[in-house]
């Protein structure tokens, strides 16, 4: 009997699988979006979006009143690092003329609350490389003011 060679593909490294609890950390981000998102007193349609096919694409499709299309992808971290996948990277910089933003809830710790930001999709490259260091475009360390960051996202 011939013993077939193994394929190459089976002895490359498999990337990193993306752990659960950031999976469920963002899962619940997303419900907490939600439910702020109902408080404003726009009327907004949003879609969470999961796909493997197209790696890269912001968890979050919105379209506001007007028919405007914008796109946020959701990170949880509990330190200051934000862990943007290169394909994100790649995505959120190529389509950064448009509406396509970054929104990190940084979890709360004994001696801190939980903190939100929010940086525009051009400051992509920056947040993987610095973190929470770079300047967001919003920031609380209180209760999240979700009309204040949908106005920021799709400004009237």
């Amino acid at each position: 009997n011939k013993v077939m060679p193994r394929s190459l593909s089976t002895l490359l490294p498999k990337e990193r699988a993306i752990p659960r609890t950031a999976t469920k950390r963002e899962a619940d981000f997303w419900r907490l979006m939600k439910t702020g998102m109902q408080k404003s007193p726009r009327t907004w349609k949003s879609t969470r979006i999961e796909t493997w096919a197209m790696p890269g694409i912001p968890d979050v499709l919105c379209c506001d009143e007007n028919g405007k299309f914008h796109f946020v992808e959701l990170k949880a971290t509990s330190g200051n690092a934000v862990d943007l996948r290169p394909h994100q990277v790649a995505w959120l910089t190529n389509h950064s003329h448009a509406s396509v933003w970054v929104l990190v809830r940084k979890l709360q710790t004994k001696t801190k609350p939980q903190m939100i930001y929010l940086y525009h999709g051009k400051d992509a490259m920056d947040l993987k490389l610095e973190g929470l260091k770079v300047a967001p475009v919003y920031f609380s360390d209180e209760d999240f003011d979700w009309v204040k960051i949908m106005s920021l996202i799709s400004p009237i």
